[in-house]
């Protein structure tokens, strides 16, 4: 998707300093967006703490071992 933005100057710079060996503007920003929505949804997943109740005999690690 083709889309014109101004962007900060100061804040693109910054964000190429703490960039692994990006060269251009359009793959800072599709690193940023994919970084934005991974965090969003680890975010959307802590919500959930607390609130969902496992089956009684539930084994995580048992599961974990593929037994």
């Amino acid at each position: 998707m083709r889309t014109n933005v101004v962007l900060d100057d100061n804040l693109v710079a910054e964000a190429f300093k703490y960039s692994d060996n990006i060269k251009t503007k359009k793959d800072l920003i599709e690193i940023a967006l994919r970084e934005f929505v991974k965090n969003r949804k680890m975010k959307n997943l802590q919500d959930l703490k607390g609130k969902i109740k496992f089956a009684d005999g539930y084994d995580y690690k048992k599961m974990r071992a593929g037994e």
